[in-house]
């Protein structure tokens, strides 16, 4: 059986730096870093009292009101996103079979705070069972992508993918799977977070997990320095509409890229760090290589997990090396979350978005807030830091590595006719 093509026909973007894709786009090459001082709730008694929050964000502007009520903030999100990338790819909602149109989401914890609003309400009257009636159904995690198969009526495969920070790149590949195995024409895929809570922070913060440069949250995520100490943690959504070649060539389409492979692989070591020589990471990026039919010196740059973590950004760095091996100091490397901060479920969308943007426009998002070199690291890789670059990008890789060991890399190529 002959594997059908899959491009990439629309983008929608709700992110710290920018509410649609011009805007993130327009931010990731100014190097806008999103980091502010929290303002959903007290932090006076949290260790770190920052994020990456979505701003300027009034969802009555989307939803009816009396719908967004219905929704954990994750799902509004999922749902503003999807909306940009439908329009984007322009479809005609007469002719479209959407029976052959299908959701595919990411999100690596779903409806928290929804969850902890309800217990905490439980715990303050007195044990009384008093829960509100869309309890479950805005916190669960496969919820928003049901959202979005009810607004328009795909009716295709639908199903969440839960795989914490690799949430939305296993979402991304999953549909490409379906659609060029033949089960679908078109699948709106991505993912969305907002673990921006109380307990998102705190559980955190537990971990020694997070960043804690308050003094300076703009320069807080600073992947491959020397002085990073911790992510910082981001919200919001990302939407791709991936279609089958022919299917967008027919309808006239305007394709930004194609969708060449993915992998997936697990660490099989500990439950939050990652192996330290990086082999999971490796063999993710290898597996993708593998299922593109590319060689490593095909590729043109790597938008790396990078989320300015102690162990994460050695360990990255060694696995590019152990795959490209010379090539690895000829690409651009970069981590969009030194602006973005960490999505989590949703981090893969957007990285992706932002992967497929460096090739159409020919310009590397950069690296920002490096100061000083780890000597840990190799300096002979370019990591694109503090400054966009501009190169023609025809084959970008978007890592995202999980808690639990999970792995996930795809790839995006300029399309050849």
């Amino acid at each position: 059986m002959a594997l059908r093509r899959v491009v990439v026909t629309g983008l929608g973007a709700l992110t710290p730096i920018g509410n649609n894709i011009q805007e993130y786009w327009d931010a990731l090459i100014a190097g806008k870093s999103g980091a502010a001082p929290i303002t959903y709730f007290d932090t006076t008694h949290f260790k770190t009292k920052f994020a990456c929050e979505v701003k300027n964000f009034n969802v009555e502007h989307f939803i009816e009101r009396k719908e967004a009520r219905k929704m954990d903030r994750y799902a509004q999100y999922a749902i503003v996103s999807s909306e940009e990338a439908v329009k984007d790819a322009k479809f005609d909602f007469e002719t479209l079979d959407k029976d052959r149109v299908g959701v595919i989401w990411g999100s690596g914890i779903g409806g928290l705070e929804t969850f902890q609003q309800e217990v905490m309400e439980f715990s303050a009257g007195n044990g009384v069972p008093k829960f509100n009636p869309f309890f479950i159904p805005k916190m669960i995690a496969d919820i928003a992508g049901g959202h979005i198969s009810i607004k328009y009526g795909f009716r295709g495969p639908n199903f969440t993918t839960v795989s914490a920070c690799a949430s939305s790149t296993n979402a991304l590949i999953d549909a490409f799977n379906y659609i060029r195995l033949g089960h679908a024409d078109v699948m709106v895929t991505g993912g969305s977070e907002a673990a921006v809570t109380i307990a998102g922070m705190g559980g955190f913060n537990a971990m020694h997990a997070l960043s804690t440069r308050n003094d300076d949250p703009a320069t807080a995520s600073r992947p491959m320095d020397k002085e990073r100490d911790g992510f910082v943690l981001g919200e919001g959504a990302g939407s791709l509409i991936l279609e089958e070649y022919e299917h967008a060539k027919a309808r006239g389409a305007r394709i930004y890229c194609e969708v060449g492979g993915g992998g997936m692989s697990a660490d099989a070591h500990h439950i939050t760090a990652p192996h330290p020589e990086g082999f999971g990471a490796r063999n993710v990026m290898i597996a993708c290589l593998r299922d593109a039919g590319l060689k490593p010196e095909d590729v043109d740059g790597v938008n790396m997990h990078g989320t300015s973590t102690p162990l994460g950004d050695i360990a990255e760095s060694k696995a590019i090396e152990a795959v490209f091996g010379e090539h690895a100091y000829k690409m651009n490397l970069n981590s969009t979350k030194s602006m973005t901060g960490h999505l989590l479920g949703a981090a893969g969308a957007i990285e992706t978005i932002a992967s497929i943007l460096s090739i159409v426009h020919g310009i590397v998002p950069p690296t920002i807030n490096h100061f000083t070199d780890d000597e840990n690291i190799n300096p002979k890789l370019n990591f694109t830091f503090n400054k966009a670059q501009k190169r023609d990008m025809n084959v970008v890789m978007s890592n995202t590595f999980g808690f639990g060991g999970h792995n996930a890399c795809v790839l995006v190529k300029r399309l050849e006719e």
